[in-house]
């Protein structure tokens, strides 16, 4: 097994010649380090990147973010998908303003108590803003040292955290914590990926258990697959006077928050118009016109494949509204956080 002080020398010093210029790498703030976690979680870099900087341009500091419409907010954070991150974030910014004075804690062990902030977000802020010496356990560590230590222990399994932590923990560099888990993440990152390992340009070739033992694709061990569910979306987008009907998702849903289309949801399979069973519906359409029926969009989350298809329909008469559909110009559709399903369609169609 590799000495912890020659791990922590190889690893920094790769980092040093080979790190990517990343702006939230010259800042203490922990803020910014906290906004740009939230954004890279499930995203790569080179798509988060712009939202970060979006983001920092519209909420310099916390207060700003704290104050902000959650509606603003997710429309900054339209297109990054997992949108309860948005929420949790905007939700902590306003309980570090009020309970904290605007100031994050400087610490692991309260950083954790904060909403929407796990082990991994923890770790990072306490090392990178505070120094602390606590490893970060993200995807690209769990492959690094699987593969490195030759851990053959499943990263799905209840025992992973506590395993690949300690084993972190044990590595990480005494006087330089935030260096150490920057360059470890950044190694898994760009250098012992997922697929296409360089590994025969590796600064552990010699010491990695797995190139010893040709198991590069079978570590880290991951036995879980996700269960896909099929949804079928029927979207109705009904016009009258230039103005189209939208409504606010609710909070027991994906898409939280967001504003999308009348909506009839089917079970088995996407409807012909003289099959919806809807009564709002079946009163509406007999006395109007269609404008275009769509092509069928599929939109792939992971835990779920959606099928969809727009009708748009102009109606001759003014329905009653129904609760919670509001009626929008295509001006004021533009400036409402949306799925990005919704904003394709959109495009597309030339609204």
């Amino acid at each position: 097994m590799i000495p912890q002080n020659l791990f922590e020398q190889k690893i920094i010093g790769w980092y040093q010649s080979n790190k990517r210029d990343l702006p939230w790498r010259n800042t203490k703030d922990p803020y910014k380090i906290w906004l740009s976690e939230i954004i890279l979680q499930q995203t790569r870099v080179a798509q988060g990147l712009p939202y970060y900087e979006k983001f920092v341009e519209n909420y310099p500091d916390i207060l700003s973010l704290a104050n902000a419409p959650e509606q603003e907010v997710l429309r900054l954070w339209q297109g990054l998908g997992y949108y309860s991150r948005a929420r949790n974030m905007h939700a902590t910014a306003k309980l570090i303003t009020e309970q904290h004075r605007g100031f994050f804690p400087n610490t692991y062990t309260e950083l954790l108590k904060l909403k929407g902030i796990g082990p991994y977000t923890a770790a990072a802020i306490a090392s990178f803003a505070f120094k602390e010496k606590v490893a970060v356990v993200d995807g690209n560590v769990y492959r690094v040292l699987a593969r490195i230590f030759g851990v053959e222990t499943d990263i799905a399994s209840n025992e992973a955290k506590k395993v690949f932590g300690d084993l972190a923990n044990s590595l990480i560099s005494e006087n330089h914590p935030d260096t150490f888990n920057q360059a470890i993440m950044e190694f898994g990152a760009t250098h012992c990926m997922p697929a296409n390992p360089q590994c025969m340009f590796c600064i552990f070739h010699y010491e990695c258990e797995a190139n010893a033992t040709g198991k590069q694709t079978a570590l880290p061990i991951k036995s879980k697959k996700v269960k896909v569910k099929e949804r079928f979306f029927n979207y109705y987008v009904l016009e009258y006077n230039d103005e189209i009907l939208m409504r606010q998702r609710g909070i027991n849903d994906i898409w939280s928050g967001l504003n999308d289309f009348y909506l009839v949801e089917d079970s088995e399979k996407l409807l012909d118009l003289d099959e919806v069973e809807d009564d709002i519906l079946n009163g509406i359409l007999s006395h109007s016109s269609m404008i275009n029926e769509s092509e069928e969009f599929t939109h792939i989350l992971t835990h779920q494949r959606i099928k969809a298809k727009f009708w748009h329909i102009k109606l001759s008469s003014k329905p009653k509204k129904n609760e919670g559909y509001e009626w929008y110009n295509i001006n004021e559709i533009d400036k409402l956080p949306k799925p990005i399903l919704i904003e394709k369609y959109l495009k597309k169609y030339h609204f």
